[in-house]
């Protein structure tokens, strides 16, 4: 008897409970969001109501407004939007050319300094906070943006974006560059003409995982910022405390998903090519 499949070798009737069983599990991710998303709208009494209320009874958008009349949110979602492009396109530059260096350029000690580099992921952040912080005071620059663009263009997210480059240029084939060679390019033509317009897949997966580090970075904005209008948003969530320095939970959760936004938007439109661009850096080398 014949079975009619769907284009990717299932039949109609496996597909429906194949997405009716990943529809269930996504349920536990799916939720925490709906529930704050729905519980910035409510009031407090709602939010601790039970049982709970999946869909809020009332709609209370004041608190969105609360979350402007508090403290300059605005000034803090900048500061987070421009500190977390300049990390990504940074942190791009460098292990770029970092990685192409690693894979394509002979030079003694080539492989060990490597694994040196990539022994900086093995040290935690905290570990390396507080002579940071010296570092930066001796310099004037605590209370200032610096330390946060800085500490990840150079450190561990720049680390792992320099592996990944690194694999993905091992990959590519030596003809293409032996070519361009022949036809008179100098070794940063080649980089620059042939081996980084086809990096594009890896490219995208180093911005979107540098993003999304550096607009989660919590630590080194407590430890060096001290100016309201200097914090980014992971730092301005923690201040919307009442008088007795308990959680104002809905106006807390209203600044929680402004804040998720460009996350979502992130993962809902550059999921795919995250995906492919650490599918194409292989583990080669």
């Amino acid at each position: 008897m014949k079975t009619d499949l769907t284009p990717g070798g299932l039949s109609p009737r496996a597909r429906v409970a194949l997405y009716g069983l990943l529809c269930v599990l996504a349920v536990p991710f799916v939720f925490p969001t709906w529930w704050m998303v729905t519980s910035s709208v409510k009031p407090i009494s709602d939010i601790f109501a039970f049982p709970p209320e999946l869909i809020p009874s009332r709609f209370d958008w004041s608190t969105y407004s609360e979350v402007f009349r508090l403290q300059p949110f605005a000034q803090q979602y900048w500061n987070s939007c421009y500190i977390a492009a300049i990390v990504t396109a940074g942190t791009m530059a460098v292990s770029s050319m970092a990685g192409y260096a690693f894979a394509r350029i002979r030079f003694p000690g080539a492989n060990l300094i490597f694994m040196v580099v990539l022994l900086g992921l093995l040290i935690p952040s905290e570990v390396t906070i507080v002579p940071l912080f010296q570092m930066f005071l001796k310099w004037g620059l605590v209370n200032t943006h610096w330390p946060l663009i800085l500490v990840p263009i150079f450190g561990a997210p720049s680390v792992f974006a320099t592996f990944v480059m690194r694999q993905f240029f091992i990959a590519l084939p030596v003809e293409l560059e032996e070519a361009a060679r022949v036809d008179g390019l100098s070794r940063f033509g080649i980089f620059w003409q042939i081996a980084l317009p086809l990096a594009k897949p890896a490219l995208a997966a180093v911005a979107i995982f540098t993003f999304l580090h550096s607009w989660n970075l919590y630590l080194e904005p407590i430890v060096f910022l001290t100016t309201p209008a200097n914090f980014t948003l992971p730092q301005a969530l923690t201040q919307y405390v009442d008088v007795y320095q308990g959680p104002m939970w809905n106006t807390q959760l209203a600044a929680a998903t402004l804040t998720a936004l460009p996350v979502l938007v992130v993962f809902i439109f550059a999921q795919r090519q995250f995906i492919e661009g650490l599918a194409h850096t292989g583990l080669k080398g």
